[in-house]
């Protein structure tokens, strides 16, 4: 059986100043990324690992729950930027398999099309919110359109 957490980074800046790739996450976002983590935590929600795209505010993102969950550095893929639904399954096709629950920290729109492309779950995927999906395939290569079940959904919520 495989897991995924996707994630959608927490709330960043839109200020002018930056480029996209680097905007980093707002005081807002970081209490978001802290909160939602604690969530995860507090329903024994643990990956193994976070692959992460690697622009600013994914990585922030990702080092909080990688802080607050104790996990080891995120691995980051640059196809997660900017991705579309047909390139985060790539993505997700290539994970390794001896990993049975993996945590993907993105973007959307690409986030919400991957969460309802595999699960059939619509769900509003708004900054930090989080959907774990449960497949009963061994390998990542198996896993396809609602192939997945929605177990666990969350979102920071007025935060």
């Amino acid at each position: 059986m495989k897991k995924l957490l996707l994630i959608r980074h927490a709330k960043a800046t839109h200020e002018s100043g930056f480029v996209d790739f680097e905007r980093p996450l707002t005081d807002k976002g970081f209490r978001q990324a802290e909160l939602i983590a604690a969530r995860l935590q507090a329903n024994s929600i643990q990956p193994q690992i976070l692959v992460a795209s690697p622009a600013l505010r994914t990585l922030s993102t990702a080092n909080v729950f990688i802080q607050v969950l104790g996990l080891q550095q995120a691995i980051t893929d640059k196809a997660i930027y900017d991705a579309s639904e047909s390139a985060l399954l790539k993505v997700i096709d290539g994970l390794p398999n001896d990993k049975d629950f993996i945590a993907l920290v993105g973007h959307n729109p690409g986030i919400s099309q991957v969460l309802y492309y595999l699960s059939g779950a619509i769900r509003e995927m708004p900054p930090c919110s989080v959907a774990l999906i449960e497949f009963e395939p061994d390998t990542w290569t198996e896993i396809y359109e609602a192939t997945g079940k929605l177990s666990f959904y969350d979102t920071p919520g007025s935060l």
